[in-house]
């Protein structure tokens, strides 16, 4: 009897130790498999990084497609150091995708509104210190975020508009070319020499320094409207200069006409009055 007690606990032994063994070799390997798999995460998600700068990729986004590549990666690394041990991945995995689909489905708008700064950080429609009309509203870009871009109006409001809403209408970026087309309708009185009008407009326009030579101006009578000849004054400036060549013509164009005697009509109405006797 107990030479057979003695037998059983050497096999016991024996089992274990085996047991013991393979264990510590599935736990160095996992081990192995870890620090090396994270080794290699960061050397990927390194290059993914410095692939980005070299392809002028904003700050922002380099960032976070750096931190999403290294804890993909990690995850991936970390389920098969996990899997070295004997555990069942399968159900962590499910466990993974359903909450996955679920937080999805919950940030289903920020999501939208994530993948569309992505799309604006690649293919920058703008840049920070352009003025753009986008989303429905017009102003200087102050912030590109991931979530939303922040814009400041002329009146010094900040507003921040959601990168879905901007990516889904048409974005206007007054500020990508370096030149721009100032549009003027100058009215004048159908009694005016139209000769004369044009040449006190071309003098005006060649007065004012800011105005480009080339492209030439363009002036044109655009309409002969009810109560005045409508001329299409169309000259080129720096984007910087807009608003102020077009405030500076538009004064200028008013002094210059009150001297030459060249009238600008205004709606009027004339009310003739009948008596009718008793």
């Amino acid at each position: 009897m107990e030479q057979l007690n003695g037998l059983l606990s050497e096999d016991a032994l024996r089992k274990a130790y085996a047991l013991g063994a393979d264990f510590g070799i599935r736990l160095l390997a996992a081990l192995a498999i870890f620090i090396i798999g994270r080794w290699v995460a960061r050397r990927l998600a390194a290059l993914v990084e410095k692939g980005m700068q070299r392809a002028g990729t904003d700050k922002m986004l380099i960032g976070f497609v750096r931190n999403l590549t290294y804890m993909g990666l990690l995850t991936f690394v970390i389920l098969a150091a996990v899997g070295q041990l004997g555990v069942q991945t399968t159900s962590f995995i499910a466990v993974l995708g359903a909450a996955g689909f679920a937080i999805g489905l919950a940030l289903q708008g920020s999501l939208g509104n994530f993948a569309s700064g992505v799309l604006i950080m690649i293919f920058r429609p703008f840049k920070s210190g352009d003025f753009v009309e986008a989303g429905g509203t017009m102003g200087i870009v102050e912030a590109i975020q991931i979530f939303t871009t922040t814009l400041r109006t002329g009146d010094n409001k900040t507003i921040i508009v959601p990168n879905g809403q901007i990516t889904s209408g048409t974005i206007t970026n007054y500020s990508a070319k370096d030149t721009r087309r100032v549009d003027l309708v100058i009215g004048v009185s159908y009694n005016d020499d139209l000769d004369k009008v044009r040449r006190v407009i071309e003098e005006v326009i060649a007065a004012d320094g800011r105005v480009l030579g080339e492209p030439e101006p363009t002036i044109g009578v655009l309409e002969l409207a009810d109560s005045s000849v409508n001329f299409a004054v169309r000259p080129w400036v720096k984007s910087a200069d807009y608003w102020p060549v077009y405030f500076g013509l538009m004064e200028s164009f008013k002094k210059r006409f009150d001297q030459e005697g060249i009238t600008i009509p205004f709606p009027q109405q004339d009310v003739y009055m009948h008596q009718v006797s008793a």
